[in-house]
């Protein structure tokens, strides 16, 4: 025994991932369909969960909203026809922050309708 403490682990916070945790998300959207501010309500949503978490947004194709966690696609609207539910964009977080497999999420609420 040298005398010297032994090093602390630091856990963060419930619901924040570390800074360096690695996961990266990037959605991709359809801005003139008027999909920039589902963009912007789903980033905040996230960074107010995992503060630590890079996420980025790039413009794509028309109808298109898709997203990615460390460049696997895990949502497509494209394929599903309407928006991830905010839970299960969560968990699938959740799952890349710990290491663990992500699936695709297939569940999706419908689109806004304006009748």
């Amino acid at each position: 025994m040298s005398g010297e403490p032994a090093p602390v682990s630091v856990v963060p916070p419930p619901g924040e991932v570390e800074a360096g945790s690695g996961v990266h998300i990037v959605v991709e959207y359809c801005k003139p369909c008027g999909f920039e501010a589902t963009y912007l309500e789903l980033a905040s949503a996230v960074k107010e969960e995992y503060p630590g978490i890079e996420i980025e947004s790039r413009l794509g194709g028309t109808g298109a909203f898709e997203i990615e966690i460390n460049g696997q696609l895990v949502f497509s609207k494209l394929e599903n026809g309407g928006f991830p539910y905010e839970k299960d964009l969560m968990e699938a977080i959740r799952r890349a922050s710990n290491g663990e497999p992500v699936e695709k999420i297939t569940n999706s609420r419908p689109p806004c309708v304006i009748l």
